[in-house]
């Protein structure tokens, strides 16, 4: 009798614990250690201001707009860093910059997204998907994780897309629980995929295509090159989770998610669903369809593509409640679910404003135009391949401060069209897209890394710690493509 109270007491526990799981569950830990990280770079920004010379690039106006001259710096005579009452505000006055709207977009965007997926994994509709793929391809385990790893990179590489995947990872994670791996698989294969294809690119509009036509190239240009790197990138990425998955299954401890997996795993018992299995199968499986037919056409429209983030917020606002009510017809149900997946965001609302506050500083404080200036003239009259690798690095120390792609691209092509000459425009590009595209999966001030890896369960350093060898061949690779690229005239 004891023992049978015992069980029972143990049983509503775990049913208490399947109850509150989150689609964004933060842990204190990993939150707190981002947050401190933030606040560290914040703080180095603020007295950077204090210490590098103001300056600004030439603008003019015309017909009302404002066009920045890059070829012409600016140097001011004004002393003092940024005001320490703006540098200490700034993850809430940069809602007030030219980056604000963007940004409230994207936290909106962020929360809808959690609401929907967490209404989606409440009522079963995650769970019925896992469970026919899981089916399917329940001889063929890694046939499914290589699919789904290339789908992911072309994503990246052909449309680029990268922050939209959010949407999809908690599918992909409970995916890959139920294979048997774990969160940190489910994490690679999705956004880290995603990531390598957005820096493979081969037509990505934000960066390849953008750079091209600043810096006067054709994208399809010596295409079949990015087309050998994207190969071999996938290749590397497909060999470390390959390697990491036969890890696990010797030794599931060696997770780097393990204890947070064994949460998770209470929601993957696929033997009784509270609503009808196949009506939720069916129902999901067309909202899914439609979000990935929106996100396609949606980017491949040059007019529409600006608005994506507003059209996804639309789509996953309306789309995941009419989902949810079809499935349930439970309205009560349907609402308090999402609006806890809503809340649930609130955590990752806090780092994307500290991370974007670390631009608004540097440009409340005059320096960002002296630091790009500075690192240009150093490239000047140097070696070819000492020149390319400085290009690399000003990436990737513009990357700490302008998470926009198209906005680097502006930036960096700009200032290279005008001044460069030893390097072929087709090299400087892929050198561009390179220290932009990578970082976002390895800079901490990365939103989507950040929030990605919340939703997995691990925290920064633990990512890059676990990831250590994949991050040094990927070094290695892109190093030794810049400079073949050079060496075969590309």
């Amino acid at each position: 009798m004891e023992n049978t109270i015992e069980n029972e007491i143990e049983e509503n526990q775990g049913k208490k614990q399947e109850k509150e799981t989150k689609i964004l569950d933060f842990s204190k830990k990993a939150f707190f250690g981002v947050v401190i990280v933030l606040l560290a770079l914040m703080v180095m920004t603020i007295i950077l201001t204090f210490v590098i010379p103001k300056g600004d690039f030439k603008t003019t106006i015309v017909d009302g707009e404002v066009i920045t001259d890059y070829s012409v710096y600016i140097e001011s005579d004004e002393k003092g860093g940024v005001a320490i009452w703006k540098g200490l505000l700034a993850p809430i006055l940069v809602l007030g910059s030219s980056d604000g709207i963007g940004l409230i977009m994207l936290c909106i965007f962020l929360m809808v997204i959690a609401g929907a997926f967490q209404l989606m994994s409440d009522c079963g509709g995650m769970s019925s998907i896992v469970n026919r793929l899981i089916k399917k391809f329940k001889d063929k385990k890694f046939a499914l994780v290589a699919i789904i790893v290339a789908i992911f990179m072309l994503f990246g590489s052909f449309f680029g897309l990268f922050e939209e995947m959010l949407t999809l990872l908690p599918l992909i994670i409970m995916l890959a629980l139920s294979l048997g791996y774990d969160s940190y698989t489910g994490f690679l294969m999705c956004i880290v995929a995603t990531g390598f294809g957005f820096a493979s690119a081969l037509t990505n509009p934000f960066t390849v295509l953008t750079a091209c036509n600043i810096i006067g190239t054709s994208l399809m240009d010596h295409i079949y090159y990015r087309v050998i790197i994207l190969l071999v990138m996938y290749g590397l990425l497909l060999l470390f989770i390959f390697i990491h998955i036969k890890r696990i299954e010797k030794d599931p401890k060696k997770s780097p998610t393990y204890e947070s997996d064994l949460k998770k795993e209470r929601n993957l018992d696929f033997s009784e669903f509270k609503y009808d299995e196949k009506k939720l199968f069916v129902t999901y499986l067309i909202f899914l369809l439609i979000v990935l037919t929106s996100i396609l056409v949606i980017t491949s429209i040059e007019s529409l593509r600006s608005l994506t983030v507003v059209f996804l917020i639309a789509i996953f606002l309306i789309g995941g409640l009419v989902a949810g009510l079809v499935s349930t017809k439970d309205p009560k149900f349907v609402f308090k679910s999402f609006l806890k997946g809503f809340i649930s965001a609130a955590p990752a609302i806090v780092i994307i404003l500290l991370a974007s506050s670390i631009k608004y500083i540097l440009v409340e404080g005059h320096v960002l135009a002296t630091i790009t200036n500075s690192i240009n003239l150093f490239i000047e009259g140097r070696h070819p391949i000492l020149v390319i690798i400085a290009v690399y690095i000003l990436v990737l120390v513009l990357e700490f401060f302008i998470t926009s792609s198209t906005a680097k691209a502006v930036f960096v092509m700009g200032l290279l069209a005008t001044i460069t000459t030893t390097i072929s425009p087709n090299l400087l590009v892929l050198a561009y897209i390179f220290g932009d595209g990578y970082t976002n999966v390895l800079f901490p001030t990365s939103p989507v890394l950040l929030i990605s890896l919340s939703m997995t369960g691990m925290s920064y350093f633990s990512w890059i710690k676990k990831s250590k060898f994949l991050i040094l061949g990927l070094i290695g690779l892109i190093l030794g493509f810049l400079i073949l690229g050079w060496y075969i005239g590309y």
